[in-house]
């Protein structure tokens, strides 16, 4: 069964809120087989959030409906779904008797327009939300000749999300027939994305039971594939048979397939092979570092390095030669290479990494533009040192560098 997504909330459409809760949702809708094929967002205006709704009704089975249960003038979901079902609202007594109590319990006048707040669709369900004072609402129905489920939940995620596991998981696992879904998430590094799609469009495509999608970013492809089966067994066997079949396909490029991060890989292959790392870094200034230390446990096998912005830092603490500097430039694959000998030298590291390059957005020259960036990887066999040419902006220079260097690392441990 297909669901829809609705937030509701004109500060959603400004550039200072974002709605979260859509990804919760989806997350616990995809754990009980429930494929979420749209998400909405729409301002807190009448014929707009109605609009929305019907759209809604007629291409989903489910829609969970986010917002605009609070007491205020522009609070209009209950009167919207109301209108587009043409149902009628009631005053709930026991609602504003609660109304009353909770106004009581925080020694604060309630105003009239909380009242609102008790207003429940014909035919609903009402659902407590112990954390704030906007209940939910419930309704199975028939729009259309077809039947809906359709939740109305508070907007704040600490009332949303809570009530929504508590309240509407249990109602739809009882309302839906039994269905699972299978996920596997595959990445590789470093392929252009028309390149990895034509490699693998013949594969995916023959298998129709299962969502493929591609996310391309900074170097790195995630392959997200996601099947829908009366058995788990049945959905992941699917899944991991397609997996299996685009890993062959990938070759080296691919370098994970449950999801993990490319630093964490090469964790992985430095503990497999219990080797150390030390690095070496002028234009990505310590983003290589940063990122493998962000992964928990990595002291184990990342010794640490150095940010040698200037031709005196490369000097003196990874023993670069200054002449080297002077007969080749700092942005050189010479000194690429003496920077990552230098640093595993002076660290004891099994694996030494430099990286020179030119960010940007001043400083390039015709020989050696913006974007130019030399990686080298070094280890007690062999220092080799890769040249790329990175187009964009300071910070896309930057980050497709560190892939880049990450990418070696783990290519040379393998």
């Amino acid at each position: 069964m297909k669901s829809e997504i609705i937030a509701v909330g004109s500060e959603m459409l400004t550039p200072y809120r974002q709605d979260t809760n859509s990804l919760y949702l989806t997350e616990k809708l995809n754990e009980i087989g429930v494929t979420v094929a749209f998400k909405t967002i729409v301002g807190d205006r009448p014929k707009d959030l109605a609009s929305a709704i019907r759209t809604a009704l007629a291409r989903a089975d489910i829609l969970a409906i986010m917002g605009g249960l609070g007491p205020t003038e522009d609070d209009l979901t209950r009167e919207a779904v109301a209108q587009v079902l043409s149902l009628t609202l009631r005053r709930d007594a026991d609602l504003i008797t609660s109304l009353h109590a909770r106004a009581v319990a925080w020694r604060i006048p309630m105003p009239d327009n909380n009242l609102k707040q008790a207003d429940v669709i014909e035919t609903a369900t009402v659902l407590p939300n112990i954390n704030g004072s906007a209940v939910g609402q419930w309704l199975d129905t028939i729009y259309a000749g077809y039947r809906k489920l359709i939740m109305l939940l508070p907007g704040p995620p600490s009332e949303c999300r809570p009530l929504f596991d508590a309240e509407c998981l249990p109602r739809l696992r009882e309302a839906l027939p039994p269905r699972f879904i299978a996920k596997r998430t595959l990445k590789a590094a470093m392929i252009p994305e028309s390149q990895a799609d034509k490699l693998l469009a013949p594969i995916y495509s023959t298998y129709t039971d299962v969502e493929t999608t591609i996310l391309a970013h900074a170097g790195d492809i995630q392959l997200t594939l996601l099947c829908s089966k009366s058995s788990l067994e049945a959905a992941q066997q699917r899944v991991d048979e397609l997996a299996g079949r685009m890993e062959e396909a990938l070759e080296d490029w691919f370098y994970s397939s449950q999801g993990d991060t490319l630093e964490q890989i090469v964790l992985y292959y430095l503990g497999l092979r219990q080797a150390t790392l030390a690095v070496a870094e002028s234009c990505t200034g310590g983003m290589v570092a940063q990122r493998i230390t962000a992964v928990p446990g990595s002291s184990r096998s990342f010794l640490g390095g150095a940010v040698v912005y200037s031709n005196q830092l490369k000097i003196a603490f990874a023993n670069v030669a200054p002449e080297i500097i002077s007969q080749h430039g700092a942005v050189s694959e010479e000194v690429a290479k003496a920077l990552a000998l230098g640093i595993r030298q002076r660290t004891g590291a099994t694996i030494g990494l430099g990286i020179t390059g030119v960010a940007g957005p001043g400083g390039g020259t015709e020989t050696k533009p913006v974007g130019l960036v030399y990686i080298a990887v070094s280890d007690a066999q062999k220092t080799e040192c890769t040249e790329r040419n990175f187009r964009g902006p300071r910070g896309r220079v930057r980050e497709w560098a560190s892939q880049q260097a990450l990418d070696l690392i783990r290519r040379r441990l393998m």
